[in-house]
């Protein structure tokens, strides 16, 4: 199925560029939530063309940040990955080897073997050349005041909303805040008692962090003929206390994960992050904290400038429907949260 042709003109333009002239290119209806995505085919080769969200929509690097995590990818022989093949920045494109693979719908024990041992692959580049240039990772937490700050600043994005969502303002006020009131106690008093002798606003020592392809899951992965993985979708890469990763594999309600696999992951990444760093405590503590977070993301969909970005990436419902099923999820995941903590 192809989308309408709005853009499509510039990235054949870029297609034929950086792959060769007659190159040709389909819109993937399919592709990310926020870049575009284009299947490139020439001279029997194919591609994925993507392209990044305006700077102006977006302060962050995307692109910058992608190409940037995929090169020191390539040069250590962390395999999995797509491979950079050309980039234009002016039109803000990269050009990347294509994966044939299907999407990821259902998860087994191997799967998550082997999404473990892709991180411990990136975590084992802290150590690199180049390591050091890469960026911090997108909302990028570092403290527990750091979780707070992201989290109040969601909240004040949506409030500035809900004088026309009376059932958000509702959900906000009634259920939210007293969650959030309670969890942030139980967090401060946590790290007071010490965990990894820190405080709850004090910033993870630099030895402590790592690299992270941060927004990492089951839903940025591609089943392989032979049924391996492959994974995408690099645009969050940077330097993170790897607990905030550990924490969105955990609860990503794009993929949920079940309560087995929860503790099979949560118990490898103790082994992969936690040694000498009592990462454990610090997952123990925050964890709902960022639960709370992934109730805010999930209603993105209210914010104006967020629902103009899915547009250009080719949603297919009307706002008002977005709305009322991001709002429905937000509910379910609040009300299990504590569940999945447990887990």
């Amino acid at each position: 199925m192809n989308a309408p042709d709005t853009g499509l003109a510039q990235a054949r333009d870029v297609a034929h560029r950086l792959a060769g002239a007659g190159a040709q290119v389909r819109h993937v209806v399919a592709g990310g939530r926020n870049s575009r995505i284009f299947h490139v085919r020439q001279g029997g080769r194919e591609f994925c063309l993507k392209q990044y969200p305006s700077r102006r929509d977006d302060p962050r690097d995307r692109l910058s940040t992608e190409v940037g995590a995929l090169r020191l990818m390539a040069e250590n022989g962390v395999a999995a990955v797509p491979r950079v093949v050309g980039v234009d920045r002016d039109r803000n494109y990269a050009l990347l080897t294509w994966i044939d693979g299907a999407e990821v719908t259902s998860v087994a024990d191997a799967d998550i073997d082997a999404a473990v041992a892709f991180l411990a692959a990136v975590h084992a580049l802290r150590a690199a050349r180049d390591a050091a240039q890469q960026p911090l990772a997108a909302e990028a937490c570092l403290s527990g005041r750091e979780i707070e700050r992201q989290i109040r600043e969601r909240l004040d994005r949506l409030g500035g909303v809900c004088g026309d969502e009376p059932a958000l303002a509702a959900f906000l006020q009634r259920d939210f805040a007293p969650k959030l009131s309670r969890t942030l106690a139980n967090a401060r008093t946590a790290t007071a008692a010490g965990v990894a002798g820190l405080d709850f606003a004090q910033d993870l020592p630099r030895d402590w962090r790592s690299l992270v392809p941060s927004d990492f899951g089951f839903h940025n992965s591609l089943r392989m003929g032979d049924g391996s993985l492959a994974f995408l979708d690099f645009e969050y890469f940077g330097w993170d206390d790897p607990v905030k990763l550990t924490a969105d594999i955990l609860l990503h309600p794009g993929r949920p994960l079940s309560a087995p696999h929860r503790r099979r992951f949560r118990q490898a990444a103790i082994r992969t992050y936690g040694e000498g760093q009592r990462f454990e405590d610090r997952l123990r503590a925050y964890l709902p904290l960022f639960g709370l977070r992934w109730v805010l993301i999930l209603l993105n969909e209210f914010i104006p400038e967020r629902w103009r970005r899915r547009q250009l990436a080719g949603a297919g419902e009307s706002w008002s429907e977005a709305k009322a099923r991001q709002l429905g999820l937000a509910k379910s995941f609040l009300a299990s949260l504590d569940q999945k903590v447990e887990d």
